[in-house]
């Protein structure tokens, strides 16, 4: 079963020297063996290397005698053609575990894929919604919480009112909503102390809208416990489960379940959507790049100057032309 999975894998150009062809037989034969590897997978390495191979025979050598020249020269052939930095990336993997192959098995006198630095990964830009989306997000579960006729659905409507209002006034992470507690919204009307990553802590500003869904909250909860006062280390959305307060994997079902219930695409739904939502319209509105950071608790402004992608052409420019530190990063 092996060998044919190997021979399934096996070089497409029948023009490979000989000896490129019994090593990479080898080195999949390894993955096969040793890691387990599927068929696909050793097909599509054996693809790559298939073409790093023809590259290297274009130069008249062999895999075992490759150098690190060799090496970058094909990935600036790769980047010539336009292929993406994934696929760069992919092939270099391939060729990176056949040289290290090589070099352990005593093929190569050296590893020459050891000191090729791996191309800079994308970063992909943050999926948004519009305004009208969020609104339409936030009218239907206002709606629902007005036509609960259970107090159980009149709990989770409130609830769930609470956590998309105060976090797209906020755009805090979702860990960071889950887990605030009663005291930690029931100081200053206008602030809440978020304890970030890295410790970081950091005031948040409220909205009049995200501080009327607390108290909203915080009254039905204080109904529910018979009028008492709630306790300060009480979670906001406290759960039965282990972690005691609701989970992010929750509030993100959820959360899709009301997009569907409002004729939104869930695909287009959730709680990090509406983190970005909350930077992306701030800027969209004329907020400061530096202010925005702050709020979203990023340690580098890089982080946040991603949204700048996201934005109309016009209001990047100004971005980029008017602040300082954006003009020191361009």
């Amino acid at each position: 079963m092996r060998s044919s999975t190997t021979e399934t894998a096996s070089f497409a150009h029948s023009s490979a020297h000989a000896a490129d062809r019994r090593l990479v037989s080898a080195f999949l034969e390894m993955l096969s063996a040793e890691r387990g590897a599927a068929a696909n997978t050793l097909a599509a390495y054996a693809r790559d290397l298939d073409l790093y191979a023809g590259f290297l025979a274009g130069r008249g050598r062999g895999l075992d005698a490759a150098s690190s020249d060799d090496i970058r020269d094909w990935l600036e052939t790769m980047q010539a053609e336009g292929l993406s930095r994934s696929t760069t990336s992919r092939r270099l993997s391939a060729v990176r575990q056949l040289h290290k192959f090589a070099y352990s098995e005593g093929i190569s006198a050296d590893d020459p894929a050891a000191v090729i630095a791996a191309p800079s990964r994308e970063r992909a830009l943050p999926k948004v919604m519009s305004v009208g989306e969020v609104d339409r997000l936030l009218a239907c579960v206002r709606q629902q919480a007005v036509a609960a006729t259970t107090d159980k659905a009149k709990s989770r409507a409130l609830r769930l009112s609470c956590l998309i209002e105060v976090l797209y006034a906020t755009g805090l992470r979702v860990s960071e909503l889950v887990s605030l507690t009663v005291g930690m919204v029931s100081g200053d009307d206008r602030f809440i102390a978020v304890r970030g990553k890295g410790g970081r802590e950091r005031l948040v500003p409220l909205s009049s809208a995200a501080r009327h869904a607390i108290d909203t909250w915080l009254a039905h909860l204080k109904l529910q416990a018979d009028g008492r006062d709630l306790p300060a280390g009480q979670y906001l959305f406290a759960s039965r489960g282990e972690e005691g307060h609701l989970t992010r994997q929750h509030f993100a079902l959820v959360l899709k379940q009301l997009a569907r219930d409002a004729g939104l695409p869930a695909a287009k739904v959730s709680p990090h959507v509406l983190r970005h939502a909350f930077a992306s319209h701030l800027l969209q509105g004329g907020a400061d790049l530096r202010a925005v950071q702050q709020m979203l608790g990023h340690a580098d402004i890089a982080t946040t100057q991603i949204y700048t992608h996201v934005l109309p052409e016009k209001l990047r420019d100004v971005v980029e032309t008017h602040h300082p530190l954006a003009r020191v990063r361009s």
